[in-house]
Parts: C-alpha cells; sequence; structure tokens
C-alpha cells in the first residue's frame, strides 16, 4: 500500500521562498528515486514562511530505502529553517 507523508516546514523569518527554491534541485533528485510517486514542495499564501513537503511512495519498503538514502545527504540549508519541521505519515487510500 502506498505511504503518504505531510512534512510542515518552517523557514526562518522571511527565508520562506529561499527555502522553497533551495528544495528545487532536492524534488527533482528524489522524485528519481525507485518508489517516489511524489515528492514536492508548497509554500504558503498565508504564511510565506511555511512550506508544506507532500510525499507518497509506492509503499513502506520504498520510503525505508529513500530514509538510508537520505541520512548520508548534507542538510538543506540549515539556517534558512526554523527547527526541524513536523511529519506525518498515513496509509494512501484512493477515494475515486
Amino acid at each position: 500500500m502506498a505511504v503518504r507523508l505531510v512534512v510542515t516546514i518552517n523557514a526562518a523569518p522571511g527565508k520562506g521562498a529561499e527555502l522553497a527554491q533551495a528544495y528545487k534541485a532536492r524534488c527533482a533528485e528524489v522524485m528519481q528515486e525507485p518508489g517516489c510517486e511524489q515528492f514536492e514542495v508548497f509554500q504558503s499564501v498565508v504564511n510565506p514562511d511555511k512550506l508544506a513537503l507532500l510525499e507518497r511512495w509506492r509503499d513502506q519498503a520504498a520510503l525505508d530505502a529513500h530514509a538510508k538514502l537520505n541520512s548520508t545527504r548534507p542538510a538543506l540549508r540549515p539556517e534558512l529553517r526554523a527547527g526541524s519541521g513536523e511529519r506525518e505519515d498515513y496509509e494512501y487510500a484512493r477515494t475515486r
């Protein structure tokens, strides 16, 4: 069963657009990983310093492989972030 992750990321004050731009290359890189169906960052129109990272993985094994690979990557511009973010996992059940 597919796995959906929703990660809320808070940018340092005034750095939302810069952080979103920094994610652009990482998103393209991760989308090439086996089992990755979505890896996109969205920027809030209400609070531009709040981002949402939406991930969808074919199954838990694909997510586990991504997590292992991701642990070897350098941190993505930590000076642009405020805190570590919040992650929530969902099982993907298509409703339509």
